[in-house]
């Protein structure tokens, strides 16, 4: 079985995640899907990790500078914004901003 470039960033988020219920991961995008449930909230690609937003919760990634899920040149997917690395680094902060991404 073939693994992915970053597999490892991969496991450390779903480590983060670890306390977010129904939490489930699939390969796609060239990176990972991940799934609270059936709802698609969230995508890890090249080492980035991405949450669903919405008009009220995008502000607050924009205001930390982070920017939407672009999979390619000619594409950008405004409701997805780059999770900034400090929520990234304290899990607990990470499942409340999952839980958001997850509800909307």
């Amino acid at each position: 079985m073939s693994r992915h470039r970053n597999d490892g960033f991969k496991d450390f988020v779903l480590d983060q995640l670890a306390d977010l219920r129904g939490l489930r991961c699939r390969a796609m995008f060239g990176g990972y899907g991940l799934y609270r449930g059936n709802t698609f909230f969230g995508i890890i690609h090249r080492g980035r990790l991405y949450f669903k937003t919405n008009q009220t919760t995008a502000g607050r990634y924009r205001d930390r500078a982070m920017k939407p899920f672009r999979p390619g040149p000619a594409q950008t997917l405004k409701n997805y914004y780059e999770v900034p690395v400090e929520v990234l680094e304290a899990a607990e902060e990470l499942v409340i901003w999952a839980s958001q991404a997850t509800e909307l």
